[in-house]
């Protein structure tokens, strides 16, 4: 289940410059100088432990039997194909949510708006007593 591990890597350098830009870094080239030198390293340090954390998490829902077939699934070409392209999947899955959030935020805003009135609550200062 551990898919591609330097595709998978290589996938959260460019969210780890955003991070450190986030943080204060805001040059990007000195952001990059940060992920190369101390972000990637750390987390290929660690990779260990997230694939670790993944498959007690995977096995907490599925069964030994399915946890087999799936295994054996990722052996097939189709299987490693689906594990290299793991993080564009998961990048475009992002993207997508991200998509979709702004195109529900504002209506789901406005009703958020109506919901506080309709409590009678204010927005921003304590709470009216009932």
């Amino acid at each position: 289940m551990q898919g591609d591990r330097t595709a998978t890597l290589s996938a959260m350098a460019a969210p780890m410059v955003g991070m450190m830009q986030q943080i204060g870094i805001k040059e990007p080239d000195k952001a990059q100088v940060l992920v190369q030198e101390v972000v990637m390293p750390t987390l290929i340090a660690h990779y260990d432990e997230l694939l670790d954390i993944q498959a007690r998490g995977f096995a907490t829902i599925l069964g030994k039997d399915d946890l087999q077939a799936i295994s054996t699934f990722y052996a097939t070409p189709a299987g490693k194909r689906l594990a290299a392209a793991q993080p564009q999947l998961a990048q475009i899955q992002l993207a997508g949510l991200q998509q979709w959030m702004q195109s529900v935020g504002p209506e789901m805003q406005g009703k958020i708006v109506k919901a506080v009135q309709a409590h009678g609550w204010v927005t921003g200062g304590p709470a009216k007593p009932r």
